[in-house]
């Protein structure tokens, strides 16, 4: 490298050198600037994005023009000419601008309807998966900001009307011109769902950071959601693919977290105490029937001390017990079976009032005397795909009655960064209090070095964001914004994570990458993938990974993939072929680290862009 009488030749500084740096540097900034809307159609982001990227590689460059690298170390270029030409996709039809693989009308229609196992999700086989892009509808346009996104969706975005003729007069959703408006209203809230909310808060500590993560089981629109956000509150809203159609696709088109998914034969896709409240709002699940069984679903998800909310059918049945065509006695044992079973899961009738009633677990098992023959006996966060039991869940073991079974958790938002009690129970394996503190520390300093990169990361540019390989909740909490939410998977196979992410006041779902994610196209402004081919490499084709990413991600979009140099080349080398905006910089800690980063803009184009669409056979 160099001798004692001769620096080493990296430290030499060449005034000229520096002077183009930051010329380039200097003048990429103001032209992205120039370019930089955010919003709107075919706005000029891949561009702010890459050139901002291209800045900081000729900054890494600068620094290390002398070093060595060894073979491995070392980006192989996809464009080598002793490498094959990429595959280059085309576009689906038009017709499936609106497809989600694993929730189809026509496949879920050869299921049984019993307990709705026909809305579940039932994934295409390997060779009926499609391998063409798919288009946004023509004249798809950017979502509004955030706020403003809350109240508006535009029309060719989702362009059905169903809902404004069949939801009228409940203030669910009203259409004006090219655009929806959503007044906040719902069926059961048609004065708005603060004043829902606020009523809700008179029994509920929702105002002092007590309750931060909440479940909505038949969500609609999820515009209960949408307000709690309001009060720093994140909610996990999920509804069928129904007849409803696209209400999940509008509550994401407002940026409100939400997925495709129903109370039916197999566990929700969450972590056990995973929620401090859930709620029902006329949303119609058989709350009494096949022996509980979906209280107690929901009752396993629920954390000790916390509340759920049922309102509409068959609260309130003295009164409508006509309008909703039933007799007085049917509704009665309704709602007495209901409260039979509640008190049964050790919940607590604390209100009832008009058409709302709020119920409250129990803190621990020793305040409350449970069933112990009906206690189930497999892991209660092992959910992804197994079948629903009729058992009761049991708490973790406490010492007092003043104890809070599984671990007292701090009020948000200081909840973020606190050791979760599964951590410092050791209910993690391998993960202890120093490693859960040092991840949250190494994902702030790889978060800022996104940033540097992608200064629009952070802002309301990117609104809806999912981690895909989500580990302990640390990219999310180092982004942690009211501008934006993150919805952080934990694969089926990695390791069980997502009760530490809950525990940390963020939410999230399991999900297997082989198959497609329960959401509609072009949900996500951002997604991250960090570590993700690398668990996937020998479980399923990277294309199709990609293909789902691209499915999910909205024009113009940003991904950030990080992963070793090897799998990073491969996963380039295939997104060259799908119209994305594309580059690779040096990990943070610099060139000689194996691991890489690549940024992949995806550009905006419609089904009208194409002259023809293609089948994907």
């Amino acid at each position: 490298m160099g001798s004692k009488n001769h620096p080493p030749p990296s430290r030499v500084r060449r005034p000229l050198s520096i002077f183009v740096v930051l010329g380039l540097c200097c003048g990429f900034y103001f032209l992205g600037a120039w370019q930089n809307s955010g919003y709107g159609k075919g706005n000029k982001l891949s561009k702010v994005v890459t050139n901002q990227a291209e800045c900081k590689t000729l900054s890494n460059l600068e620094n290390v023009d002398n070093l060595e690298f060894e073979p491995q170390h070392k980006y192989t270029s996809v464009s080598d000419s002793a490498e094959p030409e990429a595959k280059v996709y085309e576009a689906c039809d038009a017709k499936l601008s609106d497809y989600t693989p694993c929730q189809e009308q026509d496949r879920a229609m050869k299921f049984p309807r019993e307990n709705m196992i026909y809305r579940e999700r039932h994934c295409p086989p390997d060779e009926d998966k499609l391998k063409c892009l798919i288009p946004a509808p023509n004249g798809y346009t950017t979502p509004f900001p955030w706020p403003k996104g809350r109240d508006y969706v535009h029309y060719a975005n989702v362009p059905y009307k169903h809902l404004t003729v069949e939801k009228a007069g409940q203030n669910w959703v009203e259409y004006h011109g090219n655009v929806f408006k959503f007044p906040g209203g719902g069926t059961m809230f048609p004065q708005g769902a603060d004043a829902y909310i606020d009523e809700l808060a008179t029994v509920v500590p929702i105002k002092d950071g007590s309750i931060r993560t909440a479940l909505d089981t038949g969500c609609g629109v999820a515009s209960w959601g949408a307000y709690m956000l309001n009060r720093n509150v994140l909610t996990m809203s999920f509804a069928p693919k129904d007849n409803h159609e696209a209400q999940v696709q509008f509550a994401l088109e407002r940026g409100v977290p939400a997925v495709i998914g129903v109370l039916g034969s197999i566990n929700m896709p969450y972590p056990s105490r995973a929620f401090d409240m859930a709620q029902c709002s006329r949303c119609l699940i058989p709350w009494a029937a096949n022996d509980g069984k979906y209280l107690m679903e929901v009752d396993r998800v629920l954390r000790p001390g916390g509340y759920w909310v049922l309102s509409g059918p068959p609260i309130n049945w003295k009164t409508y017990y006509q309008t909703w065509k039933r007799s007085k006695e049917d509704c009665k044992a309704e709602q007495d079976r209901i409260e039979e079973l509640a008190a049964s899961l050790c919940w607590e009738k604390k209100y009832e009032n008009g058409d709302i009633a709020i119920f409250r677990k129990k803190e621990n098992s020793k305040s409350c005397e449970r069933n112990t023959a009906n206690i189930c006996q497999s892991d209660a966060d092992d959910v992804w795909y197994k079948k629903m039991e009729t058992c009761l869940t049991p708490y973790p073991d406490v010492e007092s009655e003043d104890e809070i079974a599984g671990g007292e958790l701090k009020k948000f938002p200081a909840r973020l960064t606190s050791v979760p009690p599964r951590v410092s129970n050791g209910l993690v394996s391998g993960v202890t209090t120093e490693s859960f503190q040092e991840d949250t520390k190494l994902w702030k300093k790889r978060v800022n070095y996104y940033r540097r990169i992608n200064s629009l990361l952070g802002t309301t540019r990117f609104r809806n964001i999912m981690d895909m390989n989500a580990g302990l909740g640390g990219f999310a909490a180092a982004l942690d914004s009211p501008k934006l939410w993150v919805m952080n998977v934990v694969p089926s196979i990695a390791q069980n994570t997502l009760g530490v992410i809950y525990e940390r006041g963020l939410i999230g779902i399991y999900h297997d990458w082989c198959e497609g994610f329960s959401t509609y196209p072009r949900t996500y402004d951002f997604i991250h993938a960090s570590g993700l081919f690398s668990l996937y490499q020998d479980k399923c084709e990277f294309e199709d990974i990609l293909l789902e990413m691209d499915r999910i991600l909205r024009p113009e979009g940003t991904v950030i993939f990080r992963d070793d140099v090897d799998v990073v080349n491969k996963v380039s080398k295939i997104v060259g072929g799908m119209r994305y905006d594309t580059k690779m910089v040096d990990h943070e800690d610099g060139p000689l680290v194996p691991e890489k980063i690549l940024i992949a803009v995806k550009q905006y184009w419609t089904a009208s862009s194409e002259n023809s669409g293609s089948s994907g056979e």
